[in-house]
């Protein structure tokens, strides 16, 4: 469930030596490895170099190229001829990454859903109206999961991209951006006293690790459980270890799910704190399910949690456990 990128930003790859692999490529571009792996495909728009097992390696050049491609697939040019028009300009003028964008407000979105770009060009005008309603819009036609995944995310990440390069410009458009995402998610999550009996279980707690501000991901799988009736208790950012210790005491709940954007606030003794509590009468004692949800989590583990890697993957595993534990209590 890592859909937002972690905290600092990666090394530039225009002036990186080695080679960058697919995936951190398109965590640099925003879009996803299987969208380079198609552009490759159809337009030929592929790696110079290839390592051994043909594992695809991009290098400085094929990255101009494709900052290029999202360029103009940003701006409205249909792919195959964008695809065309960055081959041709990179092979006849200075590297891509040097020239001045033709469209300088626009954000860079590469191949996502038309959705994306409508919601775009609402946050860059500070439209908070146009904001809310495409919002809406995409949450009642496609539900919380392919609305956060296709929609939300990649104009999110967009906005972030256009901060991050411009200084301190835009900042308040991911502020009024994600302002209207919480709300959003929020207004499709049902009050508690609306929630179905769909399982037995405890609720799920779901909370960011203490010292993590970023929440916009757990709102969403908040809201996606919320569609599927299941009841939840939201803690939100950054919540003290004994007062989440002490949450998990008092309800019982069927999973926690903590959230860390950032290695530097994950906290792995703390998920193995709260594995290990049990509450009930002696010979029925019962403990949560712990999943560690964000890039944060990296490179951790703790005994018998689990690591989902999308918002879909997220709900799925949780729903599946508040059914386990519904069954067996």
């Amino acid at each position: 469930m890592s859909e937002l990128p972690a905290d600092g930003d990666a090394p530039d790859p225009s002036t990186a030596e080695v080679p960058l692999t697919t995936g951190a490529l398109a965590r640099r571009l925003g879009v996803a490895p299987t969208t380079l792996r198609s552009w490759e495909r159809r337009y030929g728009i592929g790696p110079a170099v290839r390592a051994e097992g043909r594992h695809r390696r991009w290098t400085a050049r094929d990255v101009a190229l494709l900052e290029e491609m999202c360029r103009l697939t940003s701006s409205g040019v249909p792919p195959a001829e964008a695809a065309k028009a960055a081959a041709g300009s990179q092979a006849e003028r200075m590297p891509v990454r040097n020239r001045k964008s033709q469209a300088p407000g626009a954000l860079p979105l590469g191949d996502v859903r038309q959705e994306c770009r409508g919601l775009a060009r609402a946050a860059v005008r500070l439209d908070a109206p146009a904001v809310e309603r495409q919002l809406a819009d995409a949450v009642g036609q496609y539900g919380i999961v392919v609305a956060w995944q296709e929609v939300m995310v990649p104009t999110l990440h967009a906005v972030g991209r256009k901060w991050a390069s411009s200084g301190d410009r835009y900042v308040e458009v991911e502020h009024l951006l994600s302002w209207h995402v919480s709300t959003a998610l929020r207004r499709r999550t049902p009050p508690s006293g609306r929630q179905t009996d769909a399982s037995l279980a405890g609720p799920v707690v779901l909370a960011c690790v203490p010292g993590e501000q970023h929440t916009l991901p757990i709102e969403a799988l908040n809201a996606a459980l919320g569609e599927l009736g299941l009841p939840t208790r939201m803690f939100g950012a950054a919540v003290p270890a004994e007062a989440l210790a002490a949450a998990v005491r008092r309800l019982g709940p069927a999973a926690v799910v903590l959230w860390a954007q950032a290695r530097s606030t994950a906290s792995p003794p703390l998920a193995r704190h709260l594995a290990d509590i049990r509450w009930g009468v002696k010979g029925a004692r019962r403990q949560p399910s712990v999943v560690l949800a964000g890039p944060g989590w990296s490179g951790t583990s703790a005994r018998g949690a689990l690591r989902p890697t999308t918002l879909a993957d997220a709900v799925g595993m949780v729903s599946g456990m508040c059914g386990a534990y519904g069954e067996r209590h």
